[in-house]
């Protein structure tokens, strides 16, 4: 549900063939269905140079990569044996004014995020900073601004997934009151099983479930709790199945942050993840394992995107 690399890669050839951990040449590789790639800027018009690069890459690559736009578009990729590829938003703070969300959805972006992990015109981070640097151990409370709600009514008249991973909690629960359309958090962990600001409450794993929505976990070392070179896919296990346990089966999914986070020793690339596969299988049924995998997502998908 969530990769860096459309925003690290630094051109057409490294997005398909580079060394990085989420190429094309990779996914195609590793019987990946669709990806989720990301535009991640901390602000400015760079934001739409990646947008232009990705249009160029999918026009270029029609043999390969297949723009997904609808659920019809994932099963046609799938059936053609072609990548489906499902453009991103991390971080709004580019955008003037929620008026220009629509702009974003002519250029075929299905999900987007109000923050990343500086406060914008739109809201809050899940991530307090002291002497510049973050205490994990602190959440923010601070809900949405003002352009927040604005944006937030936008996406859901556009049909554009919301994602509320990097969110504060104030802003997350400013979302998800009352909330009947589902959202996600593409590419978040349990706080119960490793205590940082960045992962989500079991309150907000259950406030997700409730209005349909899925959780992505992240690989992050730091954010499943092991160290680099640890366990970690027996980490990401476990918060797999805490997000079942909590929330149930229909709100579990993958979201790996592929190509923003540091290599884990045995799930360096996604070339690996089906050792992951494996340790999942030995935990839960056939039936939950194939919801985890591409179910839920393609049920949102299908319910936001149509």
């Amino acid at each position: 549900m969530h990769c860096d690399t459309l925003t690290v890669c630094g051109g057409e050839e490294e997005f398909l063939r580079g060394g990085g951990q989420c190429s094309a040449e990779k996914l195609i590789a590793s019987g990946c269905a669709a990806q989720c790639f990301a535009v991640f800027t901390e602000g400015g018009e760079k934001a739409y140079e990646y947008i232009s690069l990705y249009d160029k890459i999918l026009k270029g690559h029609g043999g390969l990569l297949r723009p997904v736009l609808c659920y019809s578009d994932l099963i046609r990729a799938e059936n053609e044996g072609k990548l489906g590829c499902i453009l991103t938003v991390e971080n709004l703070g580019f955008i003037n004014s929620p008026c220009n969300i629509p702009e974003l959805s002519r250029s075929g972006v299905k999900m987007a995020s109000l923050v990343w992990n500086n406060e914008n015109e739109f809201a809050f981070p899940n991530l307090i900073y002291n002497g510049g640097a973050p205490s994990f151990e602190l959440r923010e409370s601070r809900g949405l601004k003002p352009l927040g709600f604005e944006a937030v009514e936008m996406l859901d008249s556009c049909k554009i997934i919301i994602d509320i991973s990097h969110l504060s909690d104030g802003g997350a629960d400013d979302i998800l009151r009352g909330r009947k359309i589902p959202v996600v958090a593409s590419h978040s962990n349990c706080a119960e099983v490793c205590n940082v600001s960045r992962n989500l409450t079991d309150s907000q794993l259950k406030k997700i479930a409730g209005c349909g929505g899925i959780i992505g976990v992240n690989f992050c070392a730091e954010f499943v709790g092991a160290e680099i070179g640890g366990e970690i896919i027996e980490g990401i296990v476990r918060h797999v199945l805490h997000i079942i346990n909590v929330a149930g089966c229909d709100a579990a999914a993958l979201g790996s942050d592929f190509d923003g986070i540091s290599a884990p020793e045995g799930l360096e690339d996604c070339t690996k993840t089906d050792a992951l596969f494996e340790a999942l299988s030995r935990k839960i049924t056939p039936r939950v394992l194939e919801k985890v995998l591409r179910g839920n997502f393609l049920r949102v998908f299908k319910e936001i995107c149509g």
